[in-house]
């Protein structure tokens, strides 16, 4: 486990500037464009200038917070791209576009095209007006329906509105995609972000939102799951801006926890070597549950829905009401046919792709980990990769591993999550007393603390569910479990201090309440 201080220590770089050394320090937060905007200031060249820089052996140096370091002796310098350049790029380009342009006249019989397409477009004009039509007539049956529910509630049947804390009922307005071409900046990985993506020691906090796109984008075209599934590569960019847009602003399940259990589900595919042992459709399965698992999580969990009585957990009848949420709202995504990445999968395929996405995120309930650990402890030791039910049963505990990983992931990298769990936790604490409804004490701000709250679920929840996985795969003790026991150490000895701080404590208030007597 790494140290949290080595991951902030800030990055230096020496130049060559007009035949003296520059020193240059920058976060290893920075963005590309933000040091390539310092690394012009440094040089005495004008900003947003095209740049590249080289060592001193005229090799090319990426411009990124992951570019190796060098020292006053071996200079890099940063070096303007000439309008010659560019120049002759765009030339190129423009003769290049110049013969297309030829050869398509010569094909196609431009009248008649243009007269295709103004058809089409008067058919899509007319498909859309019908459509605005249709809404105005759900709107219209939904405050009919709302007024008969009003007049039944009047004439005493008070059961059909149930005290709901949350109204899910407009979901589906959330859910409508972006119908034009997605157009999210397109970040080209490094060979090192390529092969750092593989590892759970994969830093989550550095990235933005568009290149977390553009990595899960790369994870699915890296496994071969657009070409297994012949996925229209627009439709997939189209379906990962839905998936992001309905994630919420919760300080824990978020996006970025998304990204999160995914990135560990690619590297443990890769770790596991799972591409040798499972189905392709297996792998687009574990991914995309992966992807769905908290899609529009309200922040409060399945405890508090049920003793809330919210609409969800009536709607669900109580059994795993966050769960199913999640699978509905998925599953509603992927109906829509610009975001539907299985649209070219046959029905009977499609089918039992659904029902496996479904198993599998309904096993991310905490309330089933007993029952699901048990089940796979039984098969693990003759385990049979040709038998579908113990591979659906390495498939759930795969997710439940990828879902509660953090503390797998080096100390300065876990450690975060941490306090934003506590965060999500205790604003539902605190809304549970306002409400008077019962809270769990790992959840109370009044009686927990971070080591507290992370000691017991280290050791009776990861390390032996982990422990478990290592029988079957071996390769995962020192990079994935190792960390654990190390993580529990550090979490004991944290307790251990703050113990030994309380007791300092009492003892200080016990001495000067006897000097007041």
């Amino acid at each position: 486990m790494g140290s949290s201080s080595s991951s902030y220590a800030p990055k230096t770089i020496y130049l060559d500037v007009d035949g003296k050394v520059q020193k240059v320090v920058f976060s290893r937060h920075c963005s590309p464009c933000d040091i390539k905007e310092l690394l012009c200031s440094s040089s005495n060249i004008p900003r947003n200038t095209a740049i590249m820089m080289v060592d001193p052996e005229g090799a090319l140096v990426s411009i990124d917070p992951t570019m190796p370091t060098n020292s006053p002796s071996s200079l890099y310098k940063v070096v303007p791209l000439s309008t010659g350049q560019l120049g002759e790029k765009e030339d190129m380009f423009q003769n290049v576009l110049s013969q297309v342009a030829e050869q398509f006249s010569r094909a196609f019989r431009i009248n008649e095209l243009k007269t295709e397409v103004t058809n089409r477009l008067a058919m899509l004009e007319k498909r859309v007006e019908l459509e605005g039509l249709k809404v105005v007539e759900i709107e219209k049956c939904k405050n009919d329906l709302k007024k008969l529910r009003d007049e039944m509630t009047s004439r005493g049947g008070g059961r059909v509105n149930c005290p709901c804390k949350y109204n899910f009922s407009d979901d589906g307005k959330k859910v409508t995609p972006r119908r034009d071409v997605p157009n999210y900046p397109k970040y080209t990985l490094s060979q090192e972000t390529v092969e750092a993506l593989k590892k759970p020691t994969f830093d989550v906090w550095h990235w933005e939102h568009n290149e977390m796109l553009s990595c899960l984008e790369y994870m699915y075209h890296d496994l071969g799951l657009v070409k297994e599934f012949n996925m229209n590569p627009i439709t997939l960019k189209r379906w990962l801006l839905a998936i992001q847009e309905n994630y919420r602003n919760n300080p824990f399940h978020n996006f970025r926890h998304c990204f999160c259990v995914s990135q560990m589900m690619y590297g443990m595919i890769h770790l596991c070597n799972l591409q040798e042992k499972l189905t392709l459709t297996d792998m687009g399965i574990l991914m995309t549950a992966a992807v769905c698992h908290d899609l529009d999580h309200p922040g409060y969990n399945n405890t508090y829905q049920i003793n809330a009585r919210t609409e969800l957990a009536v709607r669900y009848n109580d059994i795993s009401p966050l769960e199913n949420h999640h699978c509905a709202v998925a599953f509603q995504i992927l109906s829509l046919p610009e975001c539907n990445i299985f649209a070219n999968v046959d029905p009977e395929a499609f089918k039992q792709i659904r029902q496996a996405i479904i198993t599998l995120i309904l096993a991310t309930d905490m309330a089933r980990h007993g029952e699901i650990l048990d089940s796979f402890k039984q098969k693990v030791d003759n385990f049979d990769f040709t038998n579908e039910e113990h591979v659906t049963c390495l498939k759930m505990v795969l997710i439940k591993c990828c879902d509660i990983s953090n503390e797998v992931r080096p100390t300065e990298v876990a450690e975060p999550w941490v306090d934003c769990l506590l965060e999500e936790y205790f604003m539902q604490s605190d809304r549970e007393k306002s409400e008077g409804l019962p809270v769990a004490p790992f959840m109370d701000r009044d009686k927990v603390t971070k080591p507290t709250a992370q000691i017991g679920f280290i050791k009776f929840v990861l390390i032996p569910m982990f422990e478990t996985v290592m029988k079957l795969f071996p390769q995962i003790e020192e990079i994935m479990v190792q960390p654990l026991r190390d993580s529990r150490d550090h979490y004991e000895e944290l307790k251990q201090i703050d113990d030994a701080m309380t007791e300092k404590k009492k003892t200080e208030n016990m001495s000067l309440g006897g000097k007041k007597k």
